[in-house]
C-alpha cells in the first residue's frame, strides 16, 4: 500500500478511482475496473455506483508532483508545438513532387 488514496485523473478512465484505487493497492487497474463492473452486475448495482461517487467526491486529487500548473501548461504547449512542426514536416514532404515517394506509392499499388 502507498499511504494515502488519491484520485489519478492522469490515468483516469471516468473519474480516476480505480487508478487511484491501484496506485493505492498496487493492483493492476484492469483488473479492478474488471472487478467493479463484475461486482455491479451481479447485484450490487445501486451500491457499487454509490461507493464510487462517494470515493471520487472524498478522495483527494493526485498532485503534479511538485510542478505547478503553469509549468504543466507550459510544457503541453511546447510539445504540441513540437508535434505541429513534425505534421509540417510531413505534410510538406507528402505534399512535394517527391519523385522518390511517388514510385513507392506506385510499387504499393
Amino acid at each position: 500500500m502507498n499511504g494515502r488514496f488519491l484520485i489519478n485523473r492522469g490515468d483516469a478512465k471516468v473519474m480516476g478511482v480505480a487508478a487511484g484505487l491501484a496506485n493505492y493497492t498496487g493492483v493492476d487497474v484492469t483488473l479492478i475496473r474488471v472487478g467493479v463492473v463484475v461486482v455491479t452486475v451481479m447485484g450490487a448495482f445501486p451500491w457499487t455506483l454509490i461507493a464510487y461517487g462517494i470515493a471520487a467526491f472524498v478522495g483527494r486529487e493526485q498532485g503534479y508532483r511538485g510542478l505547478n500548473r503553469v509549468a504543466v501548461r507550459e510544457e503541453s504547449r511546447e510539445r504540441m508545438r513540437n508535434l505541429d512542426l513534425r505534421m509540417q514536416a510531413i505534410e510538406t514532404y507528402v505534399t512535394s513532387s517527391n519523385s522518390r515517394l511517388a514510385r513507392e506509392i506506385e510499387e504499393l499499388r
